[in-house]
């Protein structure tokens, strides 16, 4: 039964299946002094479920098994370039792309994907049901189930984390997304995996923002993807400088992993691919309002972060490679009637102003 789930899961189009019991997972203790330390920034919904998170018995009574999927967003080709590995806090460097233009984390270039794979989990979520039979209960997440999904992707051999603390897997790199069925279906589980990074501190030392704090710990509060996305409000002031031109998410650690070098794209996300995002003009996108905005990123993870929280990144990125072109832009976005909007275009005209001024021949 066991390999009909992991075969029909195959075929769906799921990159890999593996299997490991409801167990609560060995890093609950670890997230519990995570959520303590208050790593986990503005991002309450965390917290306010994290009894459930410890112990997959709370998320469905009677669970027995829980399927780890991994899907892979891989580029084709894959690995590709690694462009900020070695940067430090102190100096961040932009990602090389053309002037004015700003940067989109890789698994946003395409359609959404809670929306690309509920199709797929649901299908498969209902062949677990019936191989099971009639008492059998089940539950599918991508990204939004209150459980620890990476600790029980490792335990169910998918990959491991890294120091970075995400998942890699040893035949698809880092560029995976998860995603789970809790079941009271029983099936045995498969070997864990363990931990593979060795010496390597790539990731750690490719962060821009120095939120990799030590191997295995991440303040949240200082990582890229955080601050573009997750954080509502502004961002630090002492961190926008070492944003660079990322205007939705960050690659950095991800892209310094040596095992991206197996890394290779999977059959779902392939198919939903929109490489146009990947780079996009930065003044083009200060001059939308909500109804183009809306047009333009209908259907891809952007969308919710909404024109605030991406024009808030805008210039951010502005203020970080922008020159004079960029002024008079940043000039009508500073009389945005989005506050959060106006306040950082007027920070971004005074770095510029600033960088103009200390070019200037004394």
């Amino acid at each position: 039964m066991k390999e009909l789930i992991r075969q029909h899961a195959l075929n769906l189009g799921f990159d890999d299946c593996r299997f490991t019991t409801a167990a609560p997972p060995d890093g609950a203790t670890y997230f519990q002094a995570w959520l303590q330390d208050n790593h986990h920034g503005e991002m309450g919904w965390l917290a306010r479920n994290a009894e459930k998170r410890a112990n997959p018995d709370l998320v469905l009574r009677g669970a027995k098994t829980i399927i780890a999927l991994a899907i892979s967003y891989a580029d084709e080709p894959a690995a590709q370039c690694r462009p900020n590995a070695g940067s430090s806090a102190s100096s961040m460097p932009p990602v090389p792309v053309a002037p004015l233009h700003g940067v989109i984390a890789r698994y946003a270039r395409h359609t959404d994907y809670h929306d690309v794979l509920k199709a797929g989990l649901k299908a498969l979520n209902d062949f677990v049901n019936q191989q099971g039979g009639p008492d059998t209960r089940s539950l599918w997440y991508v990204d939004t189930g209150p459980i620890l999904e990476r600790e029980l992707a490792q335990r169910a051999g998918i990959g491991f984390i890294g120091k970075h603390n995400n998942l890699i897997s040893r035949s698809r790199g880092n560029w995976i997304i998860l995603a789970e069925i809790i079941t009271t279906l029983e099936l045995p589980p498969d070997e864990p995996e363990k931990n593979r990074c060795g010496t390597c501190t790539s990731c750690i030392t490719a962060c821009p923002t120095g939120a990799i704090t030590a191997p295995f710990r991440l303040d949240a509060r200082r990582c890229i993807s955080y601050l573009t996305i997750e954080l509502k409000g502004a961002i630090p002031v002492e961190l926008r400088p070492l944003i660079g031109n990322r205007i939705f998410g960050c690659d950095d650690c991800l892209a310094a992993c040596p095992w991206n070098k197996f890394a290779r794209s999977g059959k779902i996300m392939k198919a939903h691919a929109k490489p146009e995002l990947g780079v996009q003009d930065l003044i083009e996108l200060l001059a939308l309002d909500n109804a183009g905005f809306k047009q333009k990123f209908a259907g891809t993870p952007l969308i919710r972060t909404k024109r605030r929280g991406i024009l808030r990144n805008v210039c951010v990125a502005l203020g970080n490679v922008g020159d004079a072109r960029a002024l008079p832009a940043l000039a009508k976005a500073a009389q945005d009637p989005e506050p959060l909007i106006a306040e950082h275009a007027r920070w971004a005209i005074q770095a510029i102003e600033a960088r103009l001024g200390k070019s200037e021949p004394e």
